[in-house]
């Protein structure tokens, strides 16, 4: 196994709020979000890269606060799940914007995400109410006869 994949697993094993699947949601519409919405602002690392690590580079990374990571979670749960994404992020303990923001720290602490020197978890807080942003509006109609 290796070094990530065990960081990972132990993460699980020691925060037990949240599955497998939630991370990797999370993780996929971090990218979401930076490939398909183009959030996020271009970011210059902070320490000198290797060769390999500039040759590997095809684009430039886009850092992704908070509160835009919330927003573009939501679109892509609807996206993926329609009117069942409340339920499937329910399923998973994901009941608010709030965990979207443990969820993130936790992969940052195993150096599976990172942070600029002013993200914090709290960004992550009452960015939208669960209940509005996920049970759109939406009627039966039923054709006339």
């Amino acid at each position: 196994m290796t070094n990530p994949q065990k960081a990972f697993f132990d993460l699980l094993k020691q925060d037990r709020r949240y599955p497998a699947e939630a991370y990797q949601f999370v993780w996929e519409a971090l990218n979401f979000a930076q490939e398909q919405l183009k959030m996020g602002t271009p970011q210059v690392s902070e320490r000198p890269q290797t060769s390999e690590e500039l040759a590997g580079q095809q684009k430039a990374e886009r850092h992704v606060s908070g509160q835009q990571l919330c927003e573009a979670i939501r679109h892509y749960a609807l996206r993926q799940y329609g009117l069942m994404a409340k339920t499937v992020l329910n399923s998973w303990g994901i009941s608010a914007t709030s965990d979207f923001g443990e969820l993130v720290f936790n992969l940052i602490r195993i150096g599976h995400m990172r942070k600029t020197k002013d993200d914090r978890r709290e960004d992550f807080d009452n960015v939208y109410d669960f209940d509005a942003a996920f049970e759109q509006e939406f009627r039966i109609t039923l054709p006339e006869q």
